[in-house]
Order: structure tokens, then C-alpha cells, then sequence
């Protein structure tokens, strides 16, 4: 097959989008050999450097287009995927081009989560009216939409009304990284670098309301230093950050809430892995998300994970985490008590975290994803 994909996020995207779109590309060339892929980008950037066999094309804008890339990417790259003469085309984060699905080129999208139709409020609304109709656009006129997750298929059901016999649910993976084993002088070397504790609680994400940072630090306060073990925050935020801030600092938190995102040069995702791997337990009770990509990444990085009981986390973490009621103080300071104390508790957790991260590895991503391909071949 000739497949084409949109990669301006594989290039350009340090988020999940991004990688997201690179560990799937990376699967699909090294596993899928046989195929023409062409990347259809509206410039070429550090995140991603493709190899360079004969069958890994990269396509930009080119004419009149080339000073309107947003233009060609929604529009003006239909004309350029018949002049290649694409069979199939994969538009990795929520879009396809308009008009694509007239072209006779058969097309998929994946759909990573909806979270603005489900918080609007959270959203600029001129941004959720570009989002409904870029995404439903996709979701109705693209032949199969893979969601991330059942919660996101579900989702897809609900909002946009998109039939289930064209949804398939295809897992995504976590940079293999995170399941690289590290050396103790590496690890040595990282805990330095961020001045971190010999224990530290783990948070990751956006320091905004749905993550639901603030339930973690009043589980803190109720805690009252039992266990002593400070929480280290990577993740930036706006109104919602200092909020949380606020609470920290007229609740005697201060010391015990390691702000790494703040300090000079933040925190080099590079160093990620080591993070995850020296810290005693991840917390994540967020409310609501496509995947939740930060507990897989625990649970390859042997790190012990409390969740969050509700939307698609225990799809992500399976037998392996422990879950709590998000909007529960009580019950989540319990569980960080529980786990953070009981060496034989994380030892069991992270056994059964490895097994099941096994589940979820960028070559079963890529078979699943190819697998849909084959269908419309």
C-alpha cells in the first residue's frame, strides 16, 4: 500500500499528539517494510528524523501553497495525495483533509478524547467551535476512526453520534524509554540534577482543574507529614496552578511540593525516565482523559501508580494500580498512606504493572493500527 499520514505533529509536537504520532510511525516502518509511507508535513522539525529507506517519503507544500501551509494541510493536500497516487490516507490527530473522502482515497483518523465537548468550560469558546468542527467533521466522513481508549469510543458514540461498526479502539503506546533499565549512576546523576529526595510522590501533567492536583495536596494536609514524603510536580499551569498554589501556601504545604517545571531550564524529557524510575509512587487522579498516558509510563518504568476509579484510567492501568475515588480526600490519602509505607504492596503492583504494560508496546500499537489498514485495502 501507498499510505500517507499527516505528520505536522510527528515533527513539530512535543506533547502526546507528537509522540503519539512518532512511536506509531517508528512501529509501522521498522514492522511494515513492504509499504510506500509518505509524511505529509507543513515543515520538518528536531522531534522527528525519519529514516531514510527508499520507502519513507517526505511531502511539503509546494506552489502557492507553500506560503499558506494551514491552508494546504486542511484543504490544498487532497490534490497532492491523488497526484501520488495514495491508497490510504491516516490523519493521526483528529483531522483529514475537506473533501478527501470524494478523492476515492480511503481514510482513517484517530481520535485521541473529546475532553472540550465533556468540559467546555475549560476552553476558549472559539477554540471548542474550531475543535466540534474540525473533529466531527473528521469523525463522520473519515471510513474507520480509531479511539485511543473505549472511554474515547464511547465518547465519539455520544457527541457525534459516529456509528460503532466503523470505530475500532487501538491502544497507544509510551516512548520505549520509560522501559529501558537505567544505570544506578545515571539515576544518581538525574536525582542530583533536580535536587530530588531519596522519596518523593510523582505527579505529571498540566496543573489544570481536570488533573485534580489540588485533591492530592489536601490528601497531604490530611496526612500531616505520615508518611514524610514530599511531592514532585512536573507540569505548568495558569489560574487553576495558582489555586493550587494558594492552598499549598496557607496549608504549611510548602516544603513538601517540589515545583520541577519551574526551576531554571524546567525538565529536559530526556531525563524523564529517570524521574519515573527513582521516585517511590505516581500520582494521578485526574477526572477525566482519552488515555492517560503517564500511568503507562509509570508502569514501564516499574513505578507503582494511584488513579483515579473513573473514565478510562482503569482501562490504562488495569490489575496493576490502585484506584481511588478522585473527588475523595480521604480515601486518596489512605491509598498514598497504604502504598507509600508496604515495600511488599509496590513490589506486587509493579510485577503486575509490568506484565500488564506488556499490553500496550509499540508493535502491538502498530498491528492493531496496520490491522485496521488491511480492512480497506
Amino acid at each position: 500500500m501507498r499510505i500517507a499520514f499527516d505528520a505536522k505533529r510527528a515533527f513539530r509536537n512535543n506533547t502526546g499528539l507528537g509522540q503519539y504520532s512518532r512511536n506509531l510511525l517508528q512501529a509501522l516502518f521498522a514492522g511494515y517494510p513492504q509499504h510506500e509511507y509518505y509524511l505529509m508535513a507543513t515543515k520538518t522539525g528536531p522531534l522527528f528524523q525519519p529514516p531514510q529507506p527508499g520507502n519513507i517519503h517526505i511531502e511539503l507544500p509546494k506552489g502557492w501553497y507553500k506560503p499558506f501551509p494551514s491552508l494546504w494541510r486542511s484543504n490544498g493536500m487532497r490534490h497532492d495525495l491523488r497526484r501520488l497516487n495514495i491508497d490510504l490516507y491516516h490523519g493521526l490527530s483528529h483531522e483529514i483533509p475537506v473533501g478527501l473522502h470524494k478523492t476515492g482515497i480511503k481514510t482513517v483518523v484517530t481520535m485521541h478524547d473529546l475532553i472540550f465537548e465533556r468540559y467546555p468550560q475549560q476552553y476558549k469558546a472559539v477554540d471548542v467551535a474550531i475543535y466540534r468542527k474540525k473533529f466531527r467533521y473528521a469523525a463522520m466522513h473519515a471510513d474507520r476512526v480509531i479511539a485511543i481508549s473505549k472511554q474515547t469510543s464511547m465518547d465519539l458514540q455520544q457527541y457525534y453520534g459516529v456509528p460503532e461498526k466503523k470505530i475500532r479502539v487501538c491502544y497507544q503506546s509510551c516512548n520505549p524509554a520509560f522501559g529501558q533499565p537505567l544505570s544506578e549512576e545515571h539515576l544518581q546523576e538525574v536525582r542530583a540534577k533536580y535536587n530530588l529526595p531519596q522519596q518523593y510522590l510523582l505527579s505529571v501533567g498540566s496543573v489544570i482543574e481536570r488533573k485534580n492536583l489540588l485533591t492530592v495536596c489536601k490528601a497531604l494536609h490530611a496526612l500531616k507529614g505520615k508518611p514524610d514524603i514530599p511531592l514532585a510536580v512536573i507540569g505548568t499551569g495558569g489560574e487553576y496552578m495558582q489555586k493550587v498554589k494558594e492552598y499549598i501556601r496557607t496549608n504549611g504545604l510548602t516544603d513538601k511540593v517540589l515545583w520541577l517545571s519551574e526551576r531554571p531550564g524546567g525538565v529536559d524529557s530526556a531525563d524523564m525516565p529517570a524521574i519515573y524510575k527513582t521516585a517511590t509512587l505516581m500520582l494521578y487522579p485526574s477526572v477525566f482523559e482519552g488515555f492517560g498516558i503517564p500511568i503507562l509510563e509509570a508502569l514501564q518504568s516499574r513505578l507503582p501508580v494511584i488513579t483515579s476509579n473513573v473514565s478510562c484510567m482503569p482501562e490504562t492501568g488495569g490489575d496493576a494500580a490502585r484506584y481511588v475515588d478522585p473527588y475523595n480526600v480521604d480515601d486518596m490519602a489512605q491509598a498514598i498512606l497504604e502504598v507509600s509505607t508496604d515495600e511488599l504492596q509496590r513490589k506486587e503492583m509493579t510485577e503486575r504493572g509490568i506484565s500488564h504494560a506488556a499490553n500496550f508496546t509499540p508493535e502491538l500499537c502498530a498491528a492493531h493500527v496496520m490491522n485496521v489498514y488491511k480492512e480497506l485495502a
